[in-house]
């Protein structure tokens, strides 16, 4: 029951933040792009890629690559093209900065990730992140390549430092890509021929990035042929996407997929040219020309996007809906995680609940109180459902049996967008015979890292919340890894084995912890000291109510 109301709740909180809660050495010279030996140890290694050499930092065991180009400036008359090839340099980059970020909404009220340092269109930068070679390594580290979330419009790769996942042996790399209209504006006048495909530029930087790991990540250590790619919210939705655009087919071998199954059924292009010439008169090109567009202040572009989750079937990059696509086969059968939080709502119902004013409730008729009246309103206006349906929703989950409405809305909603499309995508992959491993982050204590030390328990585990058991998050609000308790450490440093080892064999089975193939019912629960095998997910989220309704 995945909504446009829906939808655009969960992009609102991107927008609202705080107004709603978030109160080698140097190796042998030759053409660019030639192969060497991979980075040895040192404080600063140096390695050559095809664009020249490079020299990086090395820390806690792990060499490190910032701002490494994977493709040409998309600006001037590259806005709104495919990816262009980067240019090289002379003599040694210094490879110990991040590059800027994409242009996104730059006041953290309103953008709690928004990264630190420059913002600029020129962002097609990544980040590599290795153990140093030696001479007992055998063949080449597997390698995870992490798009970032943040509804398409925000957030950047600087924010996720790959460090401690790298220390367990896999090559991490961590990209940008255009967001919002930069990324996603569909317009007929940016086609590349009448009637041809427009928007999904974010996607195509991906897979930019993921041809340039393919030239590359050899020199790091990484196995080019062993190559996951992971995402979390947006970043999970983008996997989906690579699973099944023709254009990153052989470019990857495994996918995760964290709390992206939200939105699996993308806009016809008809549809988002529409809303793309409304979009140009807003920024002022009524003559709807692909010069005025390219002339537009990005800061007119960034205030004028939509609240759609961006992303067209556009005939190209995606020839049809993400889930028609799982739903009919025509993915890439690759080994798959896929998971999501106990409560994935709950960071976008709390602070659009009881806890704010009337004011500033910009979703709900009213803000949510315990009534049996507005829970039924919400359920409505939430979902786009009649009041008989929202009614029939209630009886399902009723009032008495939560703690309080914001946590029987939240729940709701949770299984309604989340929980029971993830477990529809795990029985679609399954049936094709791409080994799927299912789970569920359920450390209902995970601090929040967007909310002051204070307020950071909500009581459910939450969108993002397993995002520090496996990433130090320097940049968030309240970053929270050096608060988690030594049970959650221990928690989260079986997961970041996990992830390596999926990326490594496929298998994300550690000794320590069997994790079976999901066979229609198996989903590991993942909790300090407890993590187990369930077979109860589906009742749990009441997953055949939502598949009949």
């Amino acid at each position: 029951m995945e909504t446009t109301r829906v939808r655009r709740m969960r992009r609102a909180v991107l927008f609202v933040g705080s107004a709603v809660g978030v109160a080698a050495a140097l190796l042998v010279a030759g053409a660019a792009g030639a192969v060497a030996s991979p980075a040895s140890g040192g404080a600063n290694p140096t390695v050559r890629v095809d664009g020249g050499l490079i020299r990086g930092a090395s820390a806690a065991g792990v060499n490190s690559f910032l701002g490494l180009p994977y493709a040409a400036p998309p600006t001037g008359n590259l806005r709104w093209r495919p990816p262009q090839p980067a240019a090289g340099w002379t003599g040694v980059r210094d490879a110990t900065q991040f590059g800027p970020s994409c242009p996104q909404v730059q006041d953290r009220t309103f953008n709690p990730f928004l990264p630190p340092g420059t913002i600029s269109e020129d962002c097609l930068y990544l980040n590599v992140y290795a153990p140093p070679v030696s001479s007992n390594d055998q063949g080449g580290r597997p390698v995870l390549v992490w798009i970032h979330g943040g509804g398409l419009v925000q957030d950047g790769a600087r924010n996720y430092d790959g460090t401690k996942l790298a220390a367990d042996g896999t090559v991490v790399v961590t990209i940008n890509y255009r967001l919002g209209a930069l990324g996603f504006l569909a317009h007929p006048a940016l086609a590349s021929r009448p009637g041809g495909a427009a928007g999904n530029y974010g996607l195509m930087d991906q897979q930019a990035a993921l041809r340039w790991v393919q030239r590359n990540i050899a020199q790091f250590g990484g196995d080019p042929g062993n190559v996951t790619i992971a995402g979390q919210s947006a970043g999970g939705l983008s996997v989906l996407a690579q699973m099944v655009s023709p254009g990153a087919r052989g470019l990857f071998q495994r996918a995760i997929v964290q709390s992206g199954t939200f939105a699996l059924n993308q806009r016809p292009l008809a549809t988002a040219e529409a809303a793309g010439q409304t979009f140009a008169t807003a920024v002022g090109c009524p003559d709807q020309t692909a010069a005025c567009l390219r002339n537009a202040p990005v800061s007119a572009l960034v205030s004028n996007f939509g609240t759609e989750i961006p992303g067209v079937v556009d005939g190209s990059v995606l020839t049809q809906p993400i889930g028609t696509a799982l739903a009919s086969g025509q993915f890439a059968r690759v080994p798959v995680i896929n998971g999501i939080t106990h409560d994935e709502e709950l960071l976008f119902v709390a602070g659009l609940g009881i806890t704010v004013s009337q004011g500033t409730n910009v979703l709900l008729a009213a803000p949510l109180d315990g009534s049996e009246a507005n829970y039924e309103a919400d359920i409505a206006q939430a979902l786009g459902v009649t009041a008989t349906q929202a009614a029939t929703i209630a009886t399902v989950y009723p009032l008495s049996a939560y703690p309080n409405a914001v946590v029987a809305f939240s729940l709701l909603v949770s299984d309604a967008s989340f929980a029971c499309p993830a477990l529809q995508v795990d029985r679609w992959t399954t049936a094709r015979g791409a080994p799927t491993y299912a789970y569920q982050f359920n450390d209902d204590n995970a601090p929040l890292n967007i909310l002051p030390p204070a307020e950071q328990h909500l009581g459910l585990s939450t969108h993002g919340t397993e995002l520090p058991y496996l990433f130090d998050q320097p940049n968030a609000p309240f970053p929270v890894t050096g608060t988690l308790t030594a049970d959650q450490q221990a928690l989260a440093a079986s997961m970041r084995t996990d992830w390596a080892s999926f990326a490594g064999t496929g298998n994300p089975s550690s000794r320590a912890l069997p994790w079976p193939s999901f066979n229609g019912t198996r989903v590991l629960s993942l909790v300090p000291l407890q993590s187990q095998v369930t077979t109860d997910f589906a009742a749990a989220h009441h997953c055949s109510f939502w598949a009949a309704g």
